[in-house]
């Protein structure tokens, strides 16, 4: 009778594999899908977030969005006016299409559908009086037609 005898590199090997593979059975028994991300890039600091509320992909309850736009500490990065503030969504939230905010007031008319999208430091510093301010909440709302699926919080604050 013949034995097969290994190394210890491949010992380490099989033993690796056999890890990795138990590993991905165990995450894969998990039915727990992650919820989608946006992340706010400036220069070369980015944080990112999941959403404050968030249905499983399904519409939010409309007396719930009010609250979602206010709840919780939003997830905080600081940058200068002159700096380009970088915004980028899962391609799962593009694809529903997702407006941007500032407070609770939508900035524009039309869901954005891509996934990045740039926009000047300068324009979250101003309040609607014309007067410069140092702090911004600044929320995106993923949509799916008329229907509010998701809502991501951000606070952006001035450098000095």
């Amino acid at each position: 009778m013949t034995v097969a005898f290994f190394s210890g590199k491949r010992r380490r090997t099989a033993a690796a594999l056999g890890a990795v593979s138990a590993g991905l059975l165990v995450l894969s028994a998990c039915g727990d899908k992650p919820t989608p991300l946006a992340t706010v890039t400036v220069g070369s600091d980015s944080v990112h977030t999941e959403a404050t509320c968030y249905n499983d992909g399904e519409a939010l309850k409309e007396s719930e969005i009010q609250k979602c736009l206010t709840k919780g500490t939003p997830t905080k990065i600081k940058f200068a006016a002159d700096d380009k503030v970088r915004l980028g969504v899962d391609p799962e939230i593009a694809d529903n299409g997702w407006t941007l905010l500032f407070g609770v007031q939508p900035v524009e008319q039309e869901p954005y559908k891509k996934s990045y999208r740039t926009i000047p430091g300068n324009a979250f510093f101003s309040s609607q009086t014309g007067e410069p301010t140092t702090k911004a909440d600044v929320n995106i709302m993923e949509t799916k037609g008329k229907k509010v699926i998701g809502i991501y919080r951000f606070q952006f604050e001035k450098a000095s």
